[in-house]
């Protein structure tokens, strides 16, 4: 490999320099191009910066005292619960863990917040619409079935004029035999 690496070169090594995942050679070569080239040690810079709060956030997280086992759990029913898919014994938990954890009781706040607010959307959305396509399509089923239901008006004229003639005959014929 030469001495000199180029910016793109260094871009597509940087994230593996700030993990020291580079051989030393190699490690050396993007170093030196970093003490020569401000827009990249500009960017090694900001990953470093980003790594450096993206590990001090995880070692918050892992801090929190209300990141619990028991958060866990609730964080893995809180769906079903909002859906009033659990037992009692269960929606019980949940409503003790929500009392007494904050992290859990503002998990379950925001849940509410969006169900509200998906519902009020959905409501705008459903007042907007003037055709409910749902219903007319329900109608027109309802519509065929009926449909089907009723007799030809054809059948019904050539059922009354069969019967009439049958009565005319029948008529006839006792009229002249008796």
């Amino acid at each position: 490999m030469q001495n000199q690496l180029t910016c793109d070169q260094v871009s597509a090594l940087l994230s593996f320099y700030v993990e020291d995942k580079l051989s030393s050679k190699l490690s050396e070569y993007v170093r030196q191009h970093l003490e020569n080239c401000p827009a990249c040690m500009e960017k090694y810079l900001q990953m470093k910066n980003m790594l450096n709060k993206f590990m001090e956030i995880q070692n918050e997280e892992l801090e929190n005292p209300y990141a619990t086992k028991q958060y866990e759990d609730f964080k893995a029913n809180l769906s079903a619960y909002i859906d009033n898919e659990l037992n009692n014994f269960e929606s019980i938990k949940i409503k003790k863990i929500a009392i007494s954890n904050p992290l859990a009781r503002q998990d379950l706040e925001n849940i509410y917040t969006f169900k509200k607010l998906l519902h009020s959307s959905f409501e705008k959305t459903k007042s907007d619409f003037k055709n409910d396509y749902s219903r007319n399509i329900i109608c027109q089923l309802q519509h065929e079935n009926t449909d089907e239901k009723k007799l030809d008006p054809f059948l019904k004229l050539t059922a009354a004029f069969f019967i009439m003639i049958t009565c005319i005959v029948a008529g006839l014929i006792r009229f002249l035999y008796f």
